[in-house]
């Protein structure tokens, strides 16, 4: 197939680039404008300048499916008023301009990114897709990301919302920036380590997209793993898969001094119990179903 991709070189994008070529599909990069020709099979664009090359655009032709994972990393920066505003409209405001791009092609299906921050934290409540949106910063957030993809599905254009959890993998997103704590015998279960984490291996997150664009799966998608944990059950599986300690608990209060209240409270310390329901029933088979199995591949990826 011919696929498009944006947030091509972040986390998540680099690995599904890697499996949709693995593959032999044809990938075309979203990439943001350097000043020089463009080369190879990429469209340039600057969603924070609403810009986007029409004659890349052409070049590149009428993609099979588009796979949307450009935003602003919600954990790279302390939450100030401008770094939330940032947030949002890295979102928005690319959505906004990949689906004006798509109105007028040919494009079969949008596969657009969003998060499990769409649900708030709900304690011990078990989420699926057709449970409703929460009144945080991260769901409103998620809530308008989703609401961009409008213009294209009323005119018809297939479009899949991937409500991704915590995508576990060494090489990025949370837990690298936790086992290095980790190793050291300095881990812990976060506050009182009872909310509920949904993570998925970084191995079935690229899995589970290229099954949505195959599928053609329409609507909202939870791409987490079948077995949501609490913290502390999470805690003790890493500590046992590293064979180190982890008695550490990190008090709230803490972790609010030095993340920020809202980032720690709203991301950190949400609890969201997740099942990934849409997936399931369509016949996804995971690779790594068990915690334990998320946690030893994602030691290795």
């Amino acid at each position: 197939m011919r696929i498009g991709v944006t947030g091509a070189s972040g986390f998540i994008g680099s690995a599904l680039v890697g499996a949709l070529e693995q593959r032999g599909d044809q990938v075309v990069r979203f990439v943001r404008p350097t000043g020089s020709a463009a080369t190879g099979d990429v469209v340039r664009w600057d969603p924070a300048r609403q810009t986007i090359d029409d004659d890349d655009l052409r070049r590149a032709g009428d993609f099979d499916a588009v796979v949307h994972l450009a935003g602003a990393g919600i954990a790279d920066k302390r939450w100030t008023a401008a770094r939330k505003g940032e947030i949002l409209r890295s979102r928005t405001e690319s959505t906004n301009l990949l689906v004006e791009a798509l109105a007028s092609s040919g494009t079969a299906f949008l596969a657009s990114g969003s998060a499990i921050g769409f649900y708030g934290s709900r304690g011990d409540e078990v989420l699926d897709e057709t449970s409703s949106q929460g009144d945080d910063f991260l769901a409103d957030v998620c809530g308008r990301w989703e609401e961009a993809t409008t213009p294209l599905t009323r005119q018809g254009t297939g479009v899949a919302l991937l409500r991704t959890g915590i995508v576990m993998s060494q090489n990025g997103g949370a837990l690298k920036k936790q086992l290095p704590l980790f190793r050291l015998g300095l881990g812990g279960p976060l506050s009182s380590g009872r909310q509920w984490l949904s993570p998925i291996s970084l191995v079935d997150e690229v899995r589970a997209i290229l099954w949505v664009i195959e599928k053609k799966i329409i609507g909202p998608v939870n791409l987490t793993g079948p077995q949501p944990l609490r913290n502390d059950e999470f805690t003790k599986v890493l500590a046992q898969e590293i064979h180190r300690p982890a008695l550490l608990r990190v008090p709230a209060f803490a972790l609010k001094i030095a993340l920020g209240a809202e980032f720690a409270t709203g991301a950190v310390l949400a609890s969201q119990r997740v099942i990934p329901k849409v997936l399931t029933e369509s016949g996804f088979s995971f690779e790594n179903p068990t915690n334990t199995e998320i946690v030893t591949s994602s030691l290795r990826a």
